[in-house]
């Protein structure tokens, strides 16, 4: 066991130094579609409406607290749950063929599995789940992760250091079918199937040169275990075993000449003889049944000690088992609780540092709110000085203009004094000039009227006798046409 763990380490130490090919850096690139995982719809329906992955993995936020569901729950790697299809008696694509069927209970390792595509990985997160030392089924589901995401040309190149990998997993729903790591990676790189779902599809180029390189690959022989260094019994000894645990036939004692001669004797004499013989015959039979018996007395004590020490060597094997699996969980504890006291304190240093910033963004708050106060009472001050400077100024000037406006009065009115009297002088020559001139006009005015007058009575003596001039000019014109007319008429035949 020591040189296999010793092997194994160095697999996974040769796996983790050989960079993939087409990767740069730490961040891993998904091939095929990058919402579905590449997942069969009927599986990832099933996960996205399971109550497990919607409510119990919904709390589950980073990394390693998935890797620690994986390691409490997942005892399988088989899409569903045992006994929750019911495909018996269908046929065609309803019976579970190809990956399509009812349907039924989607196991915890999937819906894991698409938890872990949900984190988006990095490369070195997927090689921390495939390096595992846990459980085989942190690596398992790794793997599986690796199959549906990675492009078919970079599988062999994540595979290659593990194909050889002795750890074994059970890997069927209600157990049954062990198989090592490398024969599960094998069998993803060969095989299309899964159970009752299938892998994303390889390119047949690309499926002839996986197929080449795994032919040519060198199979190493399996490492021996502890039991297998352990003496075991002697064939003669597993045969006598074996023998003894069923009950064995003694052959039938010989019968002797003088046995027979004795009878006969016996038969024809009947004397002493026979009865020395005869005792001597029950004496031979007995110890043949002592020795038979203590033969079987040392059988069973055999038996007995070689049950004794297959119970101790199992026993011991438990033991040992029992030991590294508490190893393993108090290393997982002490594990998870440093990381537990890590994460407090970190909550502890980023609480000290949000009290540190409150009271650093508090204090500048408070000078500020001085800075602002002084400088409110800074302007209010210059306000009051502006104010007062400018009410004074304003007083000036409203007295300025007060006495501006009393002298302006003062002018206008020895100036309207002045024109007052300038009119009234004006006014009084006007008048006896408009007097004087009035008169005559108005008696021109009267003539200008009467000879108008004498004017329009003559202009309508004329305009009358002209009309009646016209008048007589027209009458015998009137005439002459009317007699003319007359005779047209009677000529077309009118009335």
């Amino acid at each position: 066991m020591a040189n296999n763990a010793i092997v194994g380490n160095q697999q996974q130490q040769q796996a983790v130094n050989k960079p993939a090919s087409g990767k740069h850096g730490n961040v891993l690139p998904l091939w095929g579609n990058e919402k579905t995982m590449n997942l069969n719809p009927m599986i990832l329906t099933n996960v996205l409406s399971s109550p497990y992955f919607k409510v119990q993995l919904y709390e589950l936020k980073t990394y390693h607290e998935v890797v620690d569901e994986i390691y409490f729950k997942v005892t399988h790697v088989e899409p569903w749950e045992k006994g929750s299809r019911k495909t018996a008696g269908q046929t065609g694509m309803c019976g579970g063929v190809r990956g399509v069927g009812t349907g039924g209970i989607v196991s915890t390792a999937f819906c894991l599995l698409y938890k872990l595509f949900t984190l988006k990985l990095t490369r070195k997160q997927v090689m921390g789940l495939i390096t595992h030392t846990d459980s085989p089924y942190i690596r398992a589901l790794g793997f599986m992760y690796i199959r549906y995401t990675q492009p078919p040309n970079d599988l062999v190149d994540w595979f290659d250091g593990f194909l050889d990998d002795e750890e074994e997993l059970d890997v069927k729903a209600g157990g049954g079918c062990v198989m090592t790591i490398g024969e599960m990676l094998r069998s993803f790189l060969t095989k299309l199937e899964w159970f009752s779902t299938l892998f994303p599809r390889i390119p047949v180029p690309v499926q002839k040169m996986i197929d080449q390189q795994l032919k040519a690959r060198p199979r190493k022989p399996p490492q021996k275990d502890e039991k297998a260094e352990e003496p075991t019994p002697e064939p003669g000894r597993q045969g006598e075993r074996r023998r003894s645990r069923s009950p064995r036939r003694t052959p039938s004692p010989r019968r002797s000449p003088d046995r027979s001669r004795s009878r006969s004797h016996h038969r024809e004499r009947r004397g002493a003889s026979f009865d020395r013989e005869l005792e001597r015959e029950r004496d031979r039979q007995r110890k043949e049944r002592e020795g038979k018996d203590r033969d079987r007395g040392e059988r069973d004590r055999e038996r007995d000690r070689d049950r004794e020490r297959d119970r101790d060597r199992e026993r011991g094997d438990y033991e040992r088992r029992h030991s590294r699996s508490a190893e393993r969980r108090n290393r997982r504890s002490s594990s998870r609780e440093h990381r537990k006291e890590k994460e407090r304190e970190r909550e502890r240093d980023g609480e000290n540092e949000r009290s540190r910033r409150k009271e650093r963004d508090h204090h500048h708050e408070r000078d500020r709110d001085r800075d602002k106060d002084k400088e409110r009472e800074r302007e209010r001050s210059k306000d009051k000085r502006g104010k007062g400077d400018a009410e004074e100024r304003r007083h000036r000037e409203e007295r300025e203009e007060k006495t501006r406006h009393r002298e302006e009065k003062k002018s206008k009115r020895s100036s309207r004094s002045r024109s007052k009297e300038r009119r009234h002088k004006s006014e009084r020559s006007s008048k006896k000039r408009s007097r004087s001139h009035s008169r005559g006009r108005h008696e021109q005015q009267e003539e200008r009227e009467r000879e108008r007058g004498r004017k329009r009575e003559g202009s309508q003596s004329r305009e009358r006798d002209r009309e009646r001039a016209h008048k007589r000019s027209r009458s015998p014109e009137r005439e002459r046409s009317r007699r003319s007319q007359s005779p047209d008429r009677r000529h077309d035949g009118s009335p």
